[in-house]
């Protein structure tokens, strides 16, 4: 086999370990959002990276099995992402953003770890404990965009031939930023116990123009007023690149795409107020501001690389 066919065989290697690494950052997002919303987050008592004093608990039940295989999984999925990022700098470190993206992608997994063995250990407050999916959110989207640029290897998508005018520029920027908003304040809803505070939808009681009346309270219309924003955002930003990209497909696909998932989002999210916290609803609800995220972060990538118009 000469040079080129070794590197080809190299590279698809390296491309399909990045996809594993990123569907294992989806499995510790999810798995952190199912250990907030089963209460299993003492599952191993006060004990880390140990499990009630053990190394494997021989008693198990379902909030110890929830608690220890999240942790497993998370620290099974650190290894992988630390080879991926150290192979990727070797592998195509000449690529501008692949060491800023393979430090980030281990440097906020080993914060969000370090912040879940703190809650473990010593108790944190719930606006701290709001940052924990925000922190693991930034290191699957590190990932993500990391697996996307050895994908770009074989056959790179010029992004250099992108034309983006500063009005898709700054929303762009813009919304991405106001995203990780939202996602704190979601986080901050599980985290107060404030899921079933307002009972009726969209509003909080019987649907009239009421002020919350305590902090659960506006914890909850907080979010859904910021999920009312970033809806309305993302459609406007929509309708601008359908009238204005349709020659740059990455662009107009791409707004139609996150339009598309923060629609599941809010449909999902009203779902779960209105299922009463209905488990499997409530994690597609994190699953798709996971993807909208990774996505957002992929446009900010196309931002960065463009041409610019006024």
């Amino acid at each position: 086999m000469n040079k080129v066919g070794v590197y080809l065989k190299y590279n698809r290697y390296l491309k399909w370990f990045g996809v594993a690494s990123t569907i294992g950052m989806l499995l510790i997002l999810l798995g952190g959002a199912l250990v907030t919303k089963t209460d299993s987050g003492m599952g191993c008592g006060r004990h880390w990276p140990g499990c009630n004093g053990q190394l494997i608990p021989d008693v198990i039940t379902v909030e110890v099995l929830i608690e220890f295989s999240h942790r497993l999984v998370t620290g099974s999925v650190g290894i992988l992402i630390l080879i991926l990022s150290i192979w990727s700098w070797k592998a195509i470190g000449h690529i501008r953003e692949t060491k800023f993206l393979s430090f980030m992608a281990v440097f906020f997994l080993v914060l969000q770890a370090l912040i879940g063995a703190a809650q473990v250990l010593w108790g944190q407050g719930d606006f701290i404990l709001a940052l924990h999916f925000g922190i693991s959110l930034l290191s699957f989207a590190a990932v993500f965009l990391l697996t996307l640029l050895i994908f770009e290897v074989d056959k790179k998508f010029d992004a250099d031939k992108l034309i983006i005018g500063k009005k898709l520029k700054w929303h762009t920027i813009g919304v991405t930023v106001y995203s990780y908003l939202v996602v704190y304040t979601g986080a901050l809803v599980r985290h107060t116990n404030s899921g079933l505070v307002c009972r009726d939808w969209p509003l909080c009681r019987n649907n009239s123009f009421t002020l919350p009346q305590n902090l659960p309270e506006w914890v909850q219309m907080g979010h859904r007023t910021a999920a009312a924003v970033i809806f309305i955002w993302l459609a406007i930003i929509m309708v601008h690149a359908i009238r204005n990209y349709k020659d740059q497909r990455v662009l107009y696909w791409g707004w139609i795409f996150a339009f598309m998932l923060v629609l599941l989002q809010a449909t999902t999210g009203m779902t779960v107020v209105l299922t009463r916290l209905n488990l499997y609803v409530a994690l597609l609800h994190s699953l798709f501001i996971t993807l909208l995220f990774g996505l957002l972060t992929y446009m900010i990538l196309l931002v960065s690389r463009s041409k610019q118009t006024k």
